[in-house]
């Protein structure tokens, strides 16, 4: 996950857009983010989407449709949405957030390439052995 960083720009306003399925971030510093649901999905910093290491990532797939069912707060750094497939484990801080709407079409490009690479398609549903990352303790 991404920590805080000092001076860091901060959200002034998140709004969740169910029918768009997009997050809407304005943070302190003017930037204004328009997150897919489905962005947040496949990048989540959840051990069960990134692994507990470099390599360790496991490949999301059809996660075009998901949508937020809740979004909670964690202290004053972050949220933690629940998506409608029942991923809940991801802790989106504000930097993550951040990075996730500045670098949108770079993620994009890298999530088409790794389904490229992995001869899947965007809307194949996950793989039973795809759905964790077999550390037991999630």
């Amino acid at each position: 996950m991404a920590g805080l960083t000092a001076g860091a720009p901060m959200p002034q306003s998140i709004t969740v857009h169910e029918q768009s399925r997009v997050l809407e971030v304005t943070f302190s510093d003017g930037a204004h983010f328009r997150i897919p649901f489905e962005l947040m999905r496949v990048y989540s910093p959840s051990a069960e989407v990134q692994g507990h290491g470099p390599g360790q990532q496991v490949l999301q797939t059809g996660k075009r449709d998901v949508t937020l069912t809740r979004l909670e707060p964690v202290g004053n750094y972050a949220v933690q949405p629940t998506f409608s497939d029942g991923h809940d484990s991801g802790i989106f801080s504000w930097d993550y957030l951040y990075e996730l709407g500045r670098d949108e079409q770079a993620l994009w490009a890298d999530y088409a390439e790794r389904l490229a690479a992995a001869g899947v398609d965007r809307d194949a549903p996950m793989s039973p052995k795809a759905g964790g990352h077999g550390c037991g303790g999630h």
